[in-house]
């Protein structure tokens, strides 16, 4: 919709003829009477009103020489005519819509004819008010609200869910994910692991909090460590070398017989000559021989 503002009546009317000219159509002599000036034309009030005069386009008289006038696109008014529709508001000096059907309306009664509709209220959104517009509809300000909290948006961002606007906090609060660590929910980004989400900033080791997000990791007993934490603190030592066992080999050459380890420490053995790896047989101390059972490769 486009709204005018009209630059106010004018009259055609001058003042008294003080030189000697005759009206051009019915050739009077102008002396000493009111006239209007024509086209370069000297005209009398009669003559002008009979043949010169624009027709009202509200109430089809003609405009008079004495009258005040006012045109908008090609139509003209008398200046008692030129009112709201409606309301019959005069618009001489006010804002006013040209409708398309002819009639001319001040800008309240045509915005309730023609204009948008809140989505929220349903009434109608005045020219100039405030008012947020989202996929075609229109809300004023104030109406569009949280679905949850009910607190205006304003210019905050927002989120939808169906037909619903929620504000950030809202949506985040009500939909969005939580953090398998803090429970807290998680608005971008995160882990996923074993089935459960995770900020990143909280998928870090146990023992020395380095982030985890895209490193090797490894978890135990419901808490994950970095791959040298977990070597440090929490595997298993090899009895043959006291280094850490993390699954990565089975350190066979660790297992060795340990009739031979007796032997070394000064222990009586029946065994002297055995130094094998325990890959085929597993060996029992203090003189008991070797026997032919296949040992675990763990612990």
């Amino acid at each position: 919709m486009t709204f005018y503002r009209h630059s106010g009546p004018r009259s055609y009317l001058t003042s008294t003829m003080t030189d000697r000219f005759d009206c051009a159509y019915c050739r009077d002599n102008l002396h000493g009477k009111k006239y209007v000036k024509k086209d370069d034309k000297h005209v009398c009030t009669k003559c002008f009103d009979k043949l010169c005069a624009n027709t009202c386009a509200e109430c089809k008289r003609p405009i008079g020489a004495d009258s005040k006038e006012l045109h908008h696109k090609n139509r003209y008014w008398h200046e008692d005519c030129f009112r709201c529709a409606k309301c019959y508001k005069p618009l001489a000096s006010e804002q006013f819509m040209a409708r398309d059907d002819g009639k001319i309306m001040c800008g309240k009664c045509s915005s309730r004819e023609d204009g948008n509709r809140c989505q929220g209220c349903y009434k109608v959104i005045m020219p100039g008010s405030k008012n947020v517009e989202y996929k075609n509809k229109m809300w004023h300000e104030e109406c569009f609200k949280c679905f949850d909290c009910n607190q205006p948006i304003h210019t905050q961002s927002f989120m939808t869910k169906g037909d619903n606007f929620y504000c950030a906090a809202c949506h985040d609060k009500k939909f969005a994910k939580k953090c398998f660590h803090c429970k807290q929910p998680i608005t971008s980004g995160g882990v996923s692991y074993q089935d459960h989400p995770w900020h990143s900033e909280c998928f870090v080791c146990n023992t020395c909090r380095k982030p985890l997000a895209g490193a090797r990791f490894t978890s135990h007993e419901n808490n994950i460590y970095c791959v040298d934490c977990f070597k440090t603190d929490v595997a298993k030592k090899c009895h043959g070398c006291n280094n850490p066992i993390t699954g990565q080999s089975s350190r066979k050459q660790c297992f060795v017989c340990m009739i031979y380890v007796a032997n070394k420490l000064g222990l009586p053995c029946i065994s002297t000559e055995c130094k094998v790896e325990l890959t085929d047989s597993v060996l029992c101390l203090l003189g008991i021989s070797c026997t032919n059972i296949m040992a675990s490769d763990k612990l």
